[in-house]
């Protein structure tokens, strides 16, 4: 595999599992180095840290919590101190709050308004601070989701509402930080096989009639989303900012 991105540091925000795991391997695989953050997965973190250093590569795990904005900056912080430098940034770390409609008698605001907190606001936070420190020619990555654009089943208004929210941020960030040659894009994936995918749909197995939807009948792979993301970091996409990639298999065709 070329090394397109070897000298370039990343940081993958909740990196510990799932498409933040793979996306650091990825990376890694690239020739990155790469920090990621966890927020409770210590022994999972620990174990993506040991197989990015056995693709030698360096690589960090750091306790941070995105729904705690203040941890944004002292985060950013110990990347530079590390490793001297950042150039790549991948904001995924999210949660989705278990469906319920918006008229619902029992509706857990509580767990809604810390998913606005994850989703958007500590996403913000993440990007302030590592725009100041971001080496010009840099990459920002944010992970959506198609529901940002099509709110496909009763129960995701807020979740939809909150990648809507980045959608609409990445866009003034990539006008923002243009005259400095960043590029700052979202991938907008459909269902993959993670724990989100469990809490959205109940079961790690999209049931047929969610399948039927898709052009391509089947979820995409980690490998997919993560390589996509590894194409946006890389030199071949300099000229691509401001734009939202749908990787959803045709669900919203």
């Amino acid at each position: 595999m070329a090394k397109l991105l070897m000298g370039k540091v990343a940081l993958v925000t909740g990196g510990s599992r799932g498409l933040g795991a793979a996306t650091a391997e990825a990376l890694a695989d690239h020739g990155a180095d790469v920090a990621i953050t966890y927020v409770a997965s210590s022994d999972k973190a620990k174990a993506v840290v040991a197989k990015l250093h056995a693709k030698g590569v360096k690589a960090i795990a750091i306790k941070s919590d995105q729904a705690d904005m203040t941890a944004a900056q002292p985060m950013i912080d110990e990347v530079i101190g590390h490793f001297g430098k950042l150039d790549i940034l991948v904001n995924n770390a999210a949660v989705v709050a278990k469906g319920q409609k918006v008229d619902d008698s029992q509706l857990d605001t509580v767990a809604l308004d810390r998913q606005w907190q994850i989703n958007v606001m500590g996403a913000v936070a993440t990007t302030r601070a590592a725009a100041r420190q971001l080496s010009d020619g840099g990459r920002i990555i944010f992970i959506g989701s198609l529901n940002g654009d099509v709110a496909l089943i009763p129960g995701v208004a807020d979740y939809s509402g909150t990648k809507a929210a980045i959608n609409g941020y990445a866009r003034g960030v990539a006008r923002d930080l243009g005259p400095r040659n960043i590029t700052v894009n979202v991938i907008q994936p459909g269902a993959m096989p993670t724990d989100m995918m469990v809490e959205a749909l109940g079961s790690m197995t999209a049931p047929d009639v969610f399948l039927d939807m898709h052009a391509i009948r089947r979820i995409a792979t980690l490998e997919e989303v993560s390589e996509m993301v590894c194409f946006l970091a890389g030199p071949h996409a300099g000229y691509i900012t401001g734009s939202t990639i749908d990787m959803a298999g045709g669900l919203s065709s």
